[in-house]
């Protein structure tokens, strides 16, 4: 195998313990290591990359790319702002190359935090379109994912939704749900709201959702798909590949539930649909800077983005990459083609908004 990963705890600078890496989908903490680089120990090229993604998927691309280039891969998992803080902790005695995360609020966070560097790859601004990536090549967007309504078949036709905004409407009072606004997801959605629209009128969408809600937010975006399907709500705000997995899940229950409601892409005779973004970008001195390039050129190929699409139901950020059947039975849509950066940038006013609204 060509995956190492770090194993003790994070805040402790000491031992260097690594292990062979399994794959796994499950957080970790992340752990430390020496400031002796395996690259100095082995001879062997590396690349440390510390991620808070945790899928199969991925831990079969990072072997592959082992695989061709030679590039040994140390990883460290755990959850954002963990890493975060590891990587401010190793101040100029730095150890990650590269930062994986989900959602371009929490790659703002990193870049407000001077965490990271600009990229110089003809290739990246080549394949990833320039919505998707960082204006001054900070991250690069790896995958998509759309943030879709979700309708209880049985009490819902498709043709009485249309957009977000309409859900603030008073015809749908009692008959929404969404999770909390300390949610990154529902954060970033506020922030492109903010940009297509401004605050004022953000403001006054959310008030309205929130008048609207079913029940408080609780729970994640599964939770809303299942209270959809269990009447206890009409229609749902969720990413998209929440109800892929459902409805792929070798579970009963939850093919069941995803059976019972419908995917629907909302603002299509306008902006589009909201599209947030994994991404990755390069630490600010990164030990290993060409190899840490090299690992996300691979990351956006045409054979790890159908890996990455196959394997969790993202979108591919690469045009004319195939998509699996589950994400084809939803048909094509019109995605917003805002900047994913203004999410971050919104993101205080955002958390503001939804603090004035109520959105708990």
């Amino acid at each position: 195998m060509g995956i190492k990963k770090f194993q003790s705890v994070l805040g402790g600078l000491l031992g260097i313990g690594v292990a062979i890496a399994a794959p796994s989908c499950s957080n970790q903490t992340p752990s430390s290591t020496t400031s002796t680089s395996p690259e100095s120990q082995s001879g062997q090229a590396v690349v440390n990359v510390y991620t808070a993604r945790h899928y199969d998927t991925d831990e079969e691309l990072y072997q592959d790319f082992t695989k061709k280039t030679g590039i040994k891969i140390n990883l460290l998992e755990g959850k954002d702002n963990e890493l975060l803080e590891r990587i401010k902790n190793e101040g100029t005695n730095r150890q990650a190359d590269v930062l994986i995360t989900v959602d371009a609020g929490r790659l703002w966070r990193a870049e407000e935090a001077k965490l990271l560097q600009p990229i110089q790859s003809d290739i990246l601004k080549a394949k990833v379109p320039e919505n998707l990536r960082h204006p001054d090549g900070l991250w690069f967007g790896l995958t998509r994912r759309a943030r879709i309504l979700v309708y209880n078949k049985a009490k819902i036709k498709p043709a009485q939704l249309s957009t977000y905004e309409a859900l603030a409407e008073p015809t749908w009072k009692g008959r929404v749900c969404v999770r909390s606004s300390n949610n990154i997801y529902n954060q970033s959605l506020l922030g492109s709201f903010i940009e297509s629209e401004g605050p004022e009128a953000t403001k006054a969408w959310a008030k309205g959702l929130v008048a609207n809600l079913a029940r408080p937010p609780k729970g994640g975006d599964t939770d809303q798909i299942k209270a959809v399907a269990a009447g206890q709500c009409d229609v749902a705000i969720v990413n998209h590949y929440y109800l892929a997995r459902m409805a792929q899940s070798k579970n009963a229950e939850d093919q069941a539930v995803a059976a019972k409601v419908g995917a629907f892409f909302p603002n299509q005779q306008d902006r589009g649909t909201h599209v947030n973004i994994s991404g990755a970008g390069v630490v600010a001195n990164a030990p290993h800077q060409k190899n840490a390039i090299a690992f996300l050129e691979y990351l956006t190929s045409a054979e790890a983005q159908t890996v990455f699409a196959e394997g969790n139901d993202e979108y591919p950020v690469v045009k004319d990459v195939a998509i699996p059947a589950v994400l084809k039975e939803y048909g094509e849509f019109k995605a917003d083609t805002i900047n994913v950066s203004a999410y971050g940038r919104n993101n205080p006013e955002a958390i503001k908004i939804a603090d004035q609204v109520g959105w708990q």
